[in-house]
């Protein structure tokens, strides 16, 4: 019996999902609620588990293609694995008998022997379990089964089988053609070294969807960058005083994100507008601070929401962001997780950048950009010294919010 796989509910407005990496491959033995295939949104990666224990008969949608909410993009044999599960188990079940027919000498037992052998050889595909998508495409293919060399567990036939079976079929010359056929070309010459390609590669999903909101963000809002800079040097001593007790205490290294969220929630607080959003002619206030922490992962850039930042602490702030940074590298970030935010901080100081223009994230009025710690000179009560210092970025929606907003939060 097969069970359709299809693709599960991912999220309110989400319809249409990417397939990324098949876990399993055709003929593999799952288990139940053992993951199957990933699959991407325009928010998220997620994991589709097998409905039921059996083997994965075929995969109705390949990596990298599209489907729908609902859509059946595998199938999971339950047959096929009680099957292959009996056959391994009672390898010998015929054993005695055989050994009574080795000693057979007398011409109505070796007659029936040599029908045996000869009926086996006749139609060796005949004992082969043949799953229904491959039976399908021998009926619409024209390829024999006997041509067909099954790679399933138990000697299954699959579909990739018989398709395997037809392109053979296909570039297999007839007995005329290779009477006709000219001697062979010599060898084409290796493509030069430097040639100009071109590889094209589809958006996935989430990529889409940060192209559509960067464009959305430059097409409806106002946007406007302020830039300041900061003296690290008092958070640098302070985080050097206490990071061992820290860790110790908390298991969690301090960082500077912690510092930065907590500092710009006492500066949204005095200027809320930055912490405000444009609803047709109305602005919205919030009187919460939902902060997104923006992660780089190897698909894109996510941004991970720190629910009522103003509630953590220095350590529930660092755990949070630590969190989001180990499951973004995996693809665990779920898409709850990313709903809403009231207020942005991104940090491409990671990345050594030393200056840039953050964009917002719509319907959200501001985002501030941190930059990497650089040791520069500047003056000091008429003296010059070297102070680590940072680049600050505070791009906003110049609609709601003015300068001297700006100015004073930065």
């Amino acid at each position: 019996m097969a069970v359709d796989v299809t693709v599960p509910s991912v999220g309110e407005s989400i319809t249409e999902v990417f397939v990324g990496s098949w876990l399993k491959k055709p003929g593999d033995r799952v288990g139940k609620d053992e993951p199957l295939v990933e699959i991407e949104t325009d928010k998220a990666t997620l994991e589709v588990p097998s409905p039921i224990d059996g083997v994965l008969a075929e995969q109705l949608v390949a990596a990298g293609g599209s489907a729908n909410v609902g859509d059946v993009i595998a199938r999971i044999d339950a047959e096929g694995a009680d099957a292959s599960e009996a056959k391994d188990a009672a390898p010998a079940a015929d054993a005695p008998e055989a050994d009574a027919a080795e000693g057979a000498d007398t011409p109505a037992q070796a007659d029936g022997a040599a029908k045996a052998e000869t009926a086996a050889d006749a139609a060796p595909a005949d004992d082969a379990k043949v799953m229904p998508a491959a039976e399908r495409a021998l009926a619409t293919s024209g390829v024999k089964l006997e041509d067909v060399q099954a790679t399933g567990p138990g000697g299954r036939v699959l579909k990739e089988d018989v398709e395997r079976a037809a392109e053979a079929a296909k570039k297999a010359p007839s007995q005329a053609e290779k009477a006709s056929a000219p001697a062979a070309p010599a060898a084409a010459e290796p493509t030069a070294a430097g040639a100009r390609e071109e590889e094209i590669v589809p958006m996935s999903p989430l990529r889409r969807k940060v192209a559509q909101r960067l464009v959305e963000a430059q097409q409806t809002a106002a946007l406007l960058t302020t830039f300041n800079e900061v003296d690290m040097g008092a958070v640098m001593a302070l985080r050097s005083a206490h990071k061992e007790a820290f860790e110790k205490r908390y298991g969690v290294r301090l960082g500077f994100m912690s510092f930065f969220v907590k500092a710009a929630i006492d500066a949204l607080r005095e200027i809320p507008q930055l912490n405000a959003e444009i609803r047709g002619t109305d602005i919205v206030y919030k009187n919460y601070y939902d902060v997104g922490v923006a992660v780089s992962t190897p698909k894109g850039l996510v941004v991970p929401v720190l629910r009522n930042a103003e509630r953590l602490s220095f350590a529930e702030v660092e755990n949070a962001v630590a969190d989001f940074g180990k499951r973004a590298q995996g693809n665990k970030i779920t898409p709850d997780e990313l709903q809403g935010g009231t207020f942005t901080i991104s940090n491409g100081g990671v990345f050594g950048s030393l200056m840039s223009t953050p964009i917002v994230n719509p319907p959200q009025s501001g985002v501030l950009g941190m930059h990497t710690i650089q040791e520069r000179p500047v003056a000091r009560d008429g003296q010059v010294v070297i102070r680590p210092m940072m680049y600050l970025a505070l791009t906003y929606d110049h609609r709601i919010v003015d300068g001297r907003e700006a100015v004073t939060f930065l």
